[in-house]
Formats: C-alpha cells, structure tokens, sequence
C-alpha cells in the first residue's frame, strides 16, 4: 500500500510462537485489549536471544560478586535492560517493574532486583572497565552504517539535574538559571538519531576543549574507512584549540572531582 492515506488494518490471527529465554511462548493478539506499554517485548526479546546480543553482553559484563546471597549478574542486567525500555529515568522507577511476573522469566531470570541493588552494581564496577565494556557492545549497533558515506554533528547539551547527583555544578544553562547540571557533549550521525559518543561533564563545563580528549580519543579508534566524511559543529568546535591535537590548553584550576564519562 505504501504511503496510501486509507490502510486497512489487519488483525493477526491466531496466535504467534517466540523463542525466549524462559522457552517457547505464543502471544496472540486482542483487539478490544486497552493498549500495553511493553506488549511488543517478548518480539524484542526472541531477537535478544537469536542473535545471541544478551548473552555476550552479560558475559562480557565486568560486574562479579562472590557473596552466595548477593544477586546474580544476569539478575541485575535484565532489570537495568528492561527499566530502560520502559522509560525510565532514574533508579528509583525500578520499583515499578518489581512486581512483575511474567517478564523476568522470558529474560530468563527468576525476578527484577531492586533499586538500591542496581545502583551498588555499578559502584563496584571500576569505570575505565565498565566504559570499555558498554562501547564495545554499542559499537555493534553502528559498525555497518559507518561504512558508507556518513556526516557527525558536534554539539553540547545541558541536563537539568535535580537532587543530589556526581558532578551537578551550576553552569551555563540557558532555560534554568542557577540550576545545576550535567553538560553532555554528543557526537551524532547525522540524520539517524544515533549518538556515536557522549562525554557526561559536569555543568560549568560546556566548552568543547573539555570533551577533546575524549573525542578524538574516539575518533582515533575508527578504522580509516569508518571515519565521518564530514565533521560539522558550531563556531566552538572550530577553534585552534579543539582542532590541532598538539595544542594543550590550560584550564582553570578547580576543585578536584572524579571524571565523568560515559
């Protein structure tokens, strides 16, 4: 039909086999049903499962625990995995998703863990590690667009934060004054919506000398025939500073704080 105005809408009948985790389900469909924010998971999951993309992550994941009554490191993924995908925002939404029966086992776990479980996990994961690990996973999700013909846009964006959180320092932020924040300098293809790299800064840190290291530290890594044949960004990134590799600028001394990156 393509992009007819009138489609008729057509209604699977009979029910559907998917493979999990848990083993083989069949999902059939309700028409009169009220719609479900993650009625499309268990499709989501058989892909997980057939290309084989959870199992690597979980294996490759840096995370161990030695206790017998500590939480198994699959346990924790699944609810990080599926927190996600449902939108949330923060640790403390997990909760919502606890008491659900029916997920856990097509991930193929025995239940979600809890917030504050969740958050331990990644205290004890060291961060060069834990970076390494995610990059190489994200990776895999744009190495085959990276080889046709790709433009990257450079840009820095502010993130209001609220509470108590690593590196919220009041910067430039042009919507709340005085609020603290994050500045997030991203690296997108263009026209995909796809970040290829993000640098988490603090707020009062939203120049793009800050994210140099990072970046072309990212950029070095692309094979030659990865590399974007266009980098496009505002006036900022057109800076000597940024732009010559040899050039070392001397920022402002300040409070000694824990790099943030991501």
């Amino acid at each position: 039909m393509g992009e007819a105005k009138r489609k008729a809408l057509l209604c699977q009948k009979g029910s559907v086999a998917l493979d999990t985790f848990g083993g083989r389900v069949h999902v059939e469909w309700d028409p009169h049903a009220a719609v479900t924010p993650l009625g499309q998971l268990p499709f989501f999951i058989e892909f997980l499962k057939v290309s084989g993309l959870f199992d690597q992550w979980v294996q490759d994941c840096p995370l161990e625990y030695k206790s017998n009554n500590a939480s198994g490191k699959r346990e924790v993924l699944a609810t990080l995995l599926l927190s996600v995908l449902a939108g949330h925002q923060r640790y403390a939404h997990i909760t919502a998703i606890r008491q659900d029966g029916i997920n856990p086992t097509l991930l193929g776990v025995s239940g979600f863990v809890s917030e504050d479980t969740a958050r331990r996990a990644f205290v004890k994961m060291k961060e060069s590690v834990g970076i390494e690990w995610m990059e190489k996973h994200l990776k895999k999700t744009t190495q085959d667009l990276l080889s046709t013909p790709w433009i990257l846009d450079l840009d820095t964006t502010v993130k209001c934060l609220y509470g108590k959180q690593e590196g919220a320092v009041v910067g430039y932020n042009p919507k709340k004054f005085g609020r603290p924040s994050h500045s997030y300098h991203t690296g997108l293809m263009a026209n995909t919506r796809l970040a290829l790299c993000v640098d988490v800064r603090p707020g009062n840190e939203t120049a793009p000398i800050h994210s140099k290291a990072t970046f072309w530290g990212w950029f070095d890594k692309l094979a030659k025939g990865d590399r974007p044949t266009i980098i496009r960004g505002d006036i900022a990134y057109g800076s000597e500073s940024f732009l010559n590799l040899k050039t070392e600028v001397e920022l402002p001394k300040k409070s000694p704080r824990t790099p943030l990156s991501s």
